[in-house]
């Protein structure tokens, strides 16, 4: 194998892979990316075994042929390179090592064959559709907040994506929770997708998605099994295994009868949960609010530490009462919610809480749902 190409296009590509590759792996062969050289173009792919990222650009392969290097080790090499750099990969069939040159600059890499590079074969998945990058972006930002990281309940560790029935026709619903707060998005159904299976994307699959998107433009091609998913833009593809488990039954969590109202301006009112959280508790993070007519006032109290006590203007009519919450997840659904107001829907003390947009620039296709604490 020997090809050369653009250091910038490399280090790009590396980047898009290497994130998969875990810094400490029990298989020396995990730790590498396979580099696949054919004719005008090199292919590299990393995996951890259960999500596998491919990622192809444009080279001038001399020599076609495939091999595998340490990824975090080229990756470092080629960031550290001088922009501009023609990078030379050769394999030497002497040594087995690869020789990597840009400019002065030599290095001799270890390699191991290909061979032993392990093959994420997705079978067939019946299920394909296409959405908007931006809409992906928009789907996973508005839910990934609220995925639990508790791995005994492993079944929240993701997103489940599904095609659920709307006001407006079937959606393409993702929810997330971890048992405290509840987030849900909807967008109307691509073509192909509303006869899916319920499936539950990883955490770690949503991470990675997320950071290859973000520069990505136009669409992104979506095919689903029941046990793994496939995401294909520009010159990546990403497969993943699905979380092998059942979602709850997450509309038993959404309240339908909650009848007093709060309306209160998002930013004015993030702000203040976060100042007032300063002195919370880092266990419990409470903070209590005290809802009134025409205000609603933020308490949190910290034997430890002190008291800090806030009140930001608010739009509500009824008898006041008071209600505890984790001051992260408020501040959490603040930052996703994308109009001017944000509307809390109550019932009492001691009932879930449903959150939404509201006033200019709201978003209608979001429901977040978050649990009282005792303060």
């Amino acid at each position: 194998m020997k090809i050369t190409l653009e250091r910038a296009a490399l280090l790009k590509s590396l980047n898009h892979v290497q994130s998969v590759v875990e810094r400490r792996n029990t298989i020396p062969i995990l730790s590498n990316v396979l580099l696949d050289a054919s004719s005008g173009k090199l292919s590299l792919t990393a995996t951890d075994l259960d999500i596998e990222i491919v990622d192809s650009l444009a080279a001038d392969a001399v020599r076609p042929g495939a091999t595998t290097a340490s990824a975090h080790m080229l990756y470092d090499i080629v960031r550290k390179l001088p922009d501009g750099a023609q990078v030379q990969l050769e394999l030497s069939g002497d040594t087995g090592r690869i020789q990597l040159s840009a400019g002065r600059s030599r290095f001799q890499l270890g390699a191991l064959p290909r061979e032993d590079f392990p093959a994420m074969s997705a079978g067939a998945l019946p299920h394909a559709f296409s959405i908007a990058a931006s809409d992906l972006k928009r789907l996973i930002d508005k839910t990934r907040f609220a995925i639990s990281s508790e791995e005994t309940r492993y079944y929240l560790n993701g997103i489940y994506l599904h095609a659920a029935k709307g006001k407006d026709g079937t959606t393409l619903r993702a929810v997330a929770t971890d048992g405290h707060r509840l987030a849900r998005f909807d967008m109307a159904a691509p073509a192909g997708a509303e006869s899916m299976p319920g499936v539950i994307i990883p955490r770690k699959t949503v991470a990675e998605i997320r950071k290859l998107i973000d520069d990505a433009q136009g669409e992104v091609e979506i095919a689903v099994s029941d046990t793994k998913i496939r995401f294909a833009f520009g010159e990546t593809v990403v497969t993943s295994k699905l979380i092998d488990g059942t979602f709850p039954d997450y509309q038993r969590v959404i309240p339908t009868g909650n009848d007093k109202p709060l309306f209160v301006d998002r930013g004015a009112f993030q702000e203040a949960v976060d100042r007032v959280s300063t002195v919370a508790s880092d266990r419990t993070r409470a903070v209590k609010m005290t809802v009134e007519d025409g205000k609603v006032t933020l308490n949190v109290v910290n034997p430890e530490q002190g008291s800090a006590s806030e009140e930001v203007v608010a739009d509500f009519a009824g008898e006041s009462f008071d209600i505890g919450f984790n001051a992260r997840y408020l501040m959490d659904i603040a930052s996703a919610l994308n109009g001017a107001q944000a509307q809390f829907l109550f019932a009492d003390a001691g009932s879930p809480t449903i959150v939404r947009d509201a006033g200019d620039g709201h978003d209608p296709a979001t429901l977040y749902v978050i649990m009282p604490m005792r303060v």
